[in-house]
């Protein structure tokens, strides 16, 4: 087995879980063994051990321990992995906001936490993690009514502290013109708004691009999405889609590959960022 990358300490517990799972599974694949033998080995059921492999649930350190000893593997390999689970098991900021984030936006959230760089395009809304509380606030009354409100809007404030940490996510935001002209909140709100992402576009680690009317149809035009790559190559790229009641991780390597080249198209067939800084700048004061 080849050796498992050494973990950041602050790793998120939902990376770590998904890299459990896709080890456990090859090293089951690689022991030739299939899901039904492995599982009685293991004295779990087979629909256990597929989840765990697909990462819909977690597996505690001495069951990965047990998995491990049958699949061969000891020493520091062994011992990397052991403390992979370890870290699995601990507890993300966002698991506080568990009573008004759904289950598969927490593990949307927990991938965002650890993303090295961000690929993002937008139809109707600011993206979240460029949203001032006043239109976050607005969006979550328009699409989700009043219930859990703040809680909502703070956990989406919280989210975006992946912008400014000490090594900040690279975040490569589409967004289509309406999202400019569309009043959410009202002028005020809306003012701020691009106020707000005038300034975040300046950041290094930022990019603000404007996918104008005059580009015409394009390749996106049905689809909103997010690609996350990771600085751990034994992470793999995911694209993330959503919609009010569920969302979708794609993880095969053609999804990644298509929506990568997706958003190059995107990025080719909007405004650059310096001339979209100046469209926001526009738009700002004419709600102004």
């Amino acid at each position: 087995m080849t050796a498992t990358p050494a973990i950041r300490p602050a790793a998120s517990p939902t990376v770590r879980r998904r890299r459990i799972a896709r080890e456990l599974r090859q090293l089951r694949e690689r022991a030739g063994m299939t899901l039904d033998v492995a599982a009685r080995q293991l004295d779990m059921s087979k629909s256990n051990l597929s989840r765990i492999e697909t990462a819909q649930i977690g597996i505690k350190p001495r069951d990965v321990r047990a998995a491990l000893a049958l699949y061969e593997v000891t020493g520091a390999d062994a011992e990397a992995l052991i403390e992979i689970a370890r870290g699995a098991q601990q507890r993300g900021w966002w698991q506080n906001y568990s009573d008004v984030l759904p289950e598969w936006f927490e593990f949307y959230v927990g991938l965002e936490a650890e993303a090295a760089t961000l690929r993002t395009y937008e139809a109707e809304s600011v993206p979240g993690l460029l949203q001032t509380e006043a239109y976050a606030r607005e969006i979550f009354r328009r699409t989700a009514g009043e219930d859990g409100l703040e809680r909502k809007v703070a956990a989406r404030l919280r989210r975006q502290e992946v912008l400014r940490r000490d090594d900040p996510v690279d975040l490569s935001v589409v967004i289509n013109e309406a999202v400019l002209l569309r009043p959410v909140g009202g002028a005020t709100v809306m003012a701020e708004q691009l106020v707000h992402m005038s300034r975040i576009a300046q950041l290094p680690n930022v990019t603000i691009q404007v996918l104008p009317f005059a580009a015409g149809g394009h390749p996106a035009m049905s689809t909103p999405y997010v690609i996350l790559h990771f600085a751990d190559a034994g992470d793999a790229s995911v694209v993330y889609l959503d919609n009010l009641t569920m969302g979708l991780a794609l993880e095969e390597a053609d999804h990644v590959l298509g929506y990568s080249l997706l958003h190059e198209e995107l990025c080719r067939m909007a405004l650059d960022p310096t001339a979209s800084l100046t469209r926001l700048e526009h738009a700002s004061r004419n709600f102004a």
